[in-house]
Parts: structure tokens; sequence; C-alpha cells
């Protein structure tokens, strides 16, 4: 038999279960960047824009402009494996067109943590 305590919940002798949160580090992000050179047409630019990142027309038409106007521009942020990926196709397309794009990959300050669960 249980004393009883005035105050005393005696659903808080059942056992309790907590639940427990794993930080997870989320991977180092890469930014994909064009740079601007006089032989690449602005409509490769654009369609390289569309295709392998995704942009609407719109989009990539004023990202296209920022190139040409800034001499760079940043066409995604993604991990680096992606990052890559992107970067060599782009430059691959352009090659066979014969045009000298070039795009760099650099990393992005971050990558903190995030809760998982």
């Amino acid at each position: 038999m249980s004393k009883k305590t005035p105050g005393h919940d005696p659903r808080s002798d059942e056992a309790t279960d907590l639940k427990t949160r794993r930080r997870v580090k989320r991977p180092p992000m890469y930014r994909v960047i064009f740079h601007n050179d006089d032989y690449t047409t602005r409509d490769f630019v654009i369609m390289a824009l569309m295709r392998y990142f995704h942009k609407g027309h719109a989009e990539a038409t004023t990202l296209m402009l920022q190139i040409h106007t800034k001499g760079l521009g940043v066409a995604g942020v993604y991990t680096y494996d992606l990052a890559t990926t992107k970067k060599a196709q782009v430059e691959a397309e352009a090659r066979k067109q014969k045009m000298p794009l070039r795009l760099t990959v650099e990393a992005e300050d971050g990558g903190g943590e995030e809760d998982e669960g």
C-alpha cells in the first residue's frame, strides 16, 4: 500500500517514456556559379539554366542578364556531388556546342545542425 501525500499524482509513479532528439548535421552545401565570357550565347545560358537547374524562362533570363552584367551568377545551391555533377553536365554540353562557358563550385557558409524526429 502506498502513502498518499497531498499534491502527489499517482500517475507520476508510472514509467514515462522520454523522447530523445538526435542532432543531425546537415551536409555542407555548394554554390554552382556561372561566369560570363564573350563567346557563350545568351540563349545557351538560358537553356542550360532551364534544363539543368530547372529555372523558368523568366528566372533564367533574369539570371542570364545578371551573369552578363555582373560577371557571374549563382545558378543554385546543392550538396557537393550534385553541384559537381551539374557543373560537369553543363560544361560538357557547352563544349559540344563549341562554347567556353565556365562554371565553378564554391562552398557555402553554414551547414549547422537541425533536429531529427
